[in-house]
């Protein structure tokens, strides 16, 4: 066997077998199989594309290629959820805590941001010393102790997929449905969970631009846990405005914990039930999602969520007094507030725009070198369907990059559109159980 005759094979679009893909994955991971072939046969699977038995064999030896954590010292449930990344998405702050707080136990690890796409790490890492980067038995102990802790991907974590997906952003093969199934398949399952909901974002502000590709990967992804034992299910989520007000690092972290107050944005609230709600109905305990939604909503409302929160930032070093009190964290020291020359009502909202204006603000990475500025980023005061007069705030911005106001307040002007109708916005587009 050699790697020419895997590139012949697939360039004819003959499906690999289990040995062909176990083969070029270890050796590329090895060194043994130059980055210029490896590119090659990922621009013949981009063309050709893989099938759901290829899929599947790739996402099992990208997870083989490094270390797995098991989680079976772990007492109870185990449940997890991914987002394919939009703008202002804070549901892991919000859910996460949710799911502590009704017995489950809420396994993550998450990613920093790149682009117009926050990261859930920087956002945790606004609060003052909390830590990301546990031990395994530090990140067994957390769970045990509180049913919920959030973490960085070590390095010895899937090395297959960080090779692999270096070369497709170079070879720009990246937008191929079994290469991103397996890519963030190959992550989760590296985590010994029992349950999965995947939120597969569409719109202007997300990877994926409409909905049947959405339901393509959503699918696929969804085809991928059944064959390996895991209970997965996906929600196809709209992204064609930002997900609630804040976008940025702390303004996200203060949002979610107003959330968990019960005092958050509806959109943010109720993407956040709905995914717990599914998990709680797929853990068995509660007979349908309309009873689970019941006891997240109370959850939020009674204070549970929010003491499950303290207890994974004490236990992960963080400074408790940020979540008691707010305005301790330190926002960017330029605040303007974006007036609207127009009025009507809010016919859309480019999200992809107002990521773009976050990250100029300091708030996002253009490279993965780049740093943050923690409390930059901007606050939505419109959003679709909501009415505007002239001279009111369209959005307040923080920063402390004097030469970009001019430049971001244009953009973010740019990125309303008004209607003399009124319009609604449908925030779950679809379920694929």
């Amino acid at each position: 066997m050699n790697i020419l005759d895997i590139i012949e094979k697939k360039k004819h679009a003959k499906e690999l077998s289990e040995n062909d893909i176990k083969y070029f994955v270890e050796n590329y991971v090895n060194g043994n199989i130059p980055d210029y072939q490896i590119s090659a046969l990922l621009m013949a699977i981009y063309f050709n594309k893989l099938s759901i038995n290829e899929t599947y064999f790739l996402t099992k030896t990208m997870i083989d290629s490094g270390e797995t954590i098991k989680l079976n010292s772990v007492h109870g449930i185990k449940v997890d959820k991914h987002s394919t990344g939009g703008v202002g998405d804070s549901v892991t702050l919000v859910l996460g805590p949710l799911m502590a707080s009704v017995g489950l136990v809420f396994t993550k690890m998450s990613g920093r941001g790149l682009g117009h796409t926050g990261g859930t790490l920087d956002k945790l890492e606004s609060i003052p010393g909390f830590n990301i980067n546990l031990t395994d038995d530090e990140f067994i102990n957390n769970l045990n102790k509180s049913n919920i802790s959030i973490i960085g991907q070590t390095a010895n974590i899937v090395p297959a997929d960080k090779l692999l997906y270096a070369l497709r952003d170079a070879t720009s093969t990246v937008d191929n449905i079994s290469l991103i199934s397996s890519s963030i398949l190959s992550k989760k399952f590296a985590l010994a969970n029992d349950a999965l909901v995947l939120d597969v974002k569409v719109g202007n502000g997300a990877f994926m631009k409409d909905v049947e590709a959405a339901l393509e990967l959503s699918e696929m992804m969804v085809s991928l846990g059944k064959k390996f034992g895991r209970n997965t299910k996906a929600i196809i989520t709209n992204m064609n405005e930002p997900l609630g007000k804040a976008v940025g690092n702390s303004l996200e972290v203060i949002e979610a914990i107003e959330t968990l107050n019960g005092n958050g944005p509806k959109d943010l609230e109720e993407i956040s039930i709905v995914i717990g709600s599914k998990l709680m109905h797929m853990a068995g305990i509660t007979k349908n999602e309309e009873e689970a939604k019941n006891i997240l909503y109370k959850n939020l409302n009674n204070g549970k969520a929010l003491s499950k929160f303290k207890e994974m930032v004490e236990l992960q070093g963080g400074d408790v007094t940020y979540v008691d009190n707010t305005d301790k964290f330190k926002l960017s020291k330029i605040q303007k507030n974006i007036l609207s020359s127009e009025e009507g009502y809010v016919e859309e909202i480019d999200a992809l725009q107002i990521g773009i204006s976050s990250r100029d603000l300091g708030a996002g990475r253009l490279t993965k070198e780049d740093s943050l500025d923690l409390g930059a980023g901007l606050i939505l005061n419109k959003k679709i369907g909501d009415y505007v007069n002239k001279g009111d705030i369209l959005a307040t911005i923080y920063t402390n990059k004097e030469d970009v106001v001019d430049d971001v307040s244009h953009k973010i002007t740019q990125a309303f559109s008004f209607t003399r109708d009124k319009v609604t916005y449908d925030l779950i587009l679809k379920e694929i159980d």
